[in-house]
């Protein structure tokens, strides 16, 4: 556990003398907000909806996306100095609280409030239980990462032991577990997020057997972090930005799941607007989404507790050293 969680903040460090300046305004026109994201996915649907439909334009900000590809690289991000915020598991910004950084990252907001991803099988199972992944090979997710701390959670919770009792495999990167479970005929599961799992599902490749949203709970999935630095230097703007990401996800909330791919359809170019409504619909199923974007002490207890099953917390850091409510609650109001 030490041995890992060293190496993520090697990778971490590695860019920090490549700094850029953060945040910037050339006084004429919207404050550029630099976000690094996680993955790309319609998961994260109430932040594009926020983008595609103007609310933060509407409070004076202008969003530069990019795909940082993994929590580690997006964490990289920020420290360097190369986001202003990333959108990631709350993992990342424990294990650095964890080490004590000087300008430490600090979680301001939940997005995301249960795992997103669906258990997908090369055969159909409609009477599908858990112990039944029992000597099979599973797709697990990156090893630390909240995917794959959640799956072994679940695992262990149906008397199984990830070590013995199955091949749990995290040794394949994030965006290569659809292509590897396709090829490799030694794969019986994986995970995946939707629009893929039902994808993979209606053309054959797999069968949607379980989601390990409603099998795990509710867990901070992904958040937001900054900085400590940036976010008390732009008090006004991360109240802004949460107000914004709010609107997005209000307008899931009110308006039919074929309206919402329709905000949706410029960040997900190829995919059908079908194929968009029924992952909106899925999600909402699940109850995927923080509606106040708070990050609750008792969700934060749950994090640490998965952390601490899978072996990668061997102290806790306080909720109040990790995560700053005020934004989110002002907010709420």
């Amino acid at each position: 556990m030490k041995k890992t969680i060293a190496l993520f903040l090697i990778a971490v460090t590695a860019l920090m003398s490549f700094a850029l300046v953060g945040c910037k305004d050339d006084g004429d026109g919207p404050v550029k907000i630099r976000l690094s994201e996680v993955t790309h996915s319609i998961f994260y649907a109430p932040l594009y909806v926020a983008i595609n439909n103007g609310y933060f334009e509407e409070y004076g900000m202008e969003i530069e996306l990019s795909n940082g590809g993994g929590a580690d690289k997006v964490m990289t991000a920020i420290t360097s100095k190369s986001a202003d915020i990333g959108l990631m598991g709350p993992e990342a910004t424990i294990y650095c609280q964890a080490q004590g950084q000087k300008d430490y990252p600090i979680i301001f907001g939940q997005l995301t409030q249960r795992d997103g991803s669906f258990l997908v099988s090369k055969t159909p199972q409609p009477d599908f239980e858990w112990s039944m992944l029992r000597g099979k090979h599973v797709l697990a997710g990156r090893v630390g990462g909240v995917p794959a701390m959640t799956m072994q959670y679940i695992v262990n919770n149906a008397g199984l032991d990830e070590e013995t009792d199955l091949n749990f495999n995290t040794d394949v990167a994030f965006n290569m577990m659809a292509p590897v479970f396709e090829s490799d005929d030694t794969v019986d599961y994986t995970t995946l997020f939707e629009p893929t799992a039902s994808e993979f599902e209606a053309s054959g490749k797999g069968y949607i057997v379980a989601s390990v949203g409603e099998a795990s709970g509710e867990i901070p999935y992904t958040s937001f972090s900054a900085s400590k630095s940036f976010i008390e230097e732009n008090t006004e703007l991360i109240k802004d930005f949460l107000r914004a990401v709010k609107k997005g996800y209000d307008y899931i909330k009110d308006n039919t799941a074929e309206k919402v791919a329709e905000s949706l359809e410029p960040s997900f170019a190829g995919t059908s607007l079908e194929s968009i409504a029924a992952s909106v619909t899925s999600y909402l199923e699940i109850d995927a989404w923080c509606d106040d974007l708070v990050f609750t002490e008792q969700a934060y207890i749950k994090l640490q507790d998965v952390m601490e099953n899978a072996g990668f917390l061997e102290t806790r850091v306080t909720y109040t050293a990790a995560v700053d409510n005020t934004y989110a609650l002002a907010i709420a109001q």
